[in-house]
């Protein structure tokens, strides 16, 4: 089980970011972050990864406080993917295979590569291996960011909006993905997403944030029009289509 305590964290004393931010989460669910630009969606990630270090509150993964443990042990545990990826001149899969660093003691081993391997093509990036990341477009390079996530078989993976420079079909391909390997290895995967009908579609459970603070988080019965217009401010209507929920926006109505 994932448990997010009391997170608070602000870039000036003056004002927080977040306040006492929590929510839990069941290993093998996807958890839509959401809320507007400015919400505290990516400091929030960023603080349970310690990229940021949080004035207060915990991360417990399986009973283990993520936050005392060392970067190695961290990475064995977590993965993190930004939201823009960096280039480099490594080719695609040894980028891929940096992900088995945390778990590699002198040198990557046959188990190691072939994890790199199953990973790119998770990915659908088997022909890319050899390819240099700078080669690569935007949305490949984020698609080798998450197969070098992957390739760390973490408990816990914290992805930074993953389909921000996907087109519509790599972006339903991903989060497909990202909700197969939830379930596939029991582990608990956190997204950014600015997209809510990726959200309603592949993610389990919802935390919405909005004033530092959060709005409402829990399961689908959390995903309403009421909860969105007021934390988005644009009256929206969900529909049903085909078994499929809709999120359906009107911004010209006015609230």
């Amino acid at each position: 089980m994932l448990e997010v305590r009391n997170i608070s964290f602000g870039y000036t004393s003056e004002r927080l970011v977040l306040d006492s931010v929590g929510f839990t989460a069941q290993p093998g669910e996807v958890v839509a972050v959401l809320g507007n630009n400015g919400a505290g969606k990516s400091t929030l990630i960023k603080c349970m990864d310690r990229i940021l270090t949080p004035r207060s509150g915990e991360v417990i993964s399986e009973g283990q406080e993520l936050l005392s443990l060392g970067r190695r042990e961290l990475a064995r545990v977590c993965a993190y993917v930004p939201q823009t990826p960096p280039g480099g001149t490594l080719t695609v899969f040894d980028s891929v295979l940096l992900g088995r660093r945390p778990h590699i003691t002198w040198d990557a081993s046959p188990h190691d590569r072939e994890v790199a391997m199953e990973a790119l093509g998770r990915m659908g990036l088997d022909g890319l291996a050899l390819r240099r990341v700078d080669e690569l477009s935007g949305g490949e390079r984020q698609k080798a960011a998450l197969a070098r996530a992957l390739a760390q078989e973490p408990r816990l993976m914290l992805l930074d909006e993953p389909t921000s420079a996907l087109d519509p079909h790599n972006q339903h391909e991903t989060m497909r993905v990202v909700r197969e390997l939830a379930r596939e290895k029991n582990i608990c995967a956190v997204c950014i997403l600015h997209d809510l009908n990726l959200a309603v579609r592949y993610c389990d459970r919802f935390l919405f944030l909005r004033g530092a603070r959060v709005f409402a988080c829990g399961g689908r019965e959390v995903m309403t029009s009421e909860n969105i217009e007021e934390v988005y401010g644009m009256h929206v209507h969900i529909v049903d289509y085909m078994g499929i929920p809709l999120v359906v926006p009107f911004p010209e109505i006015q609230l």
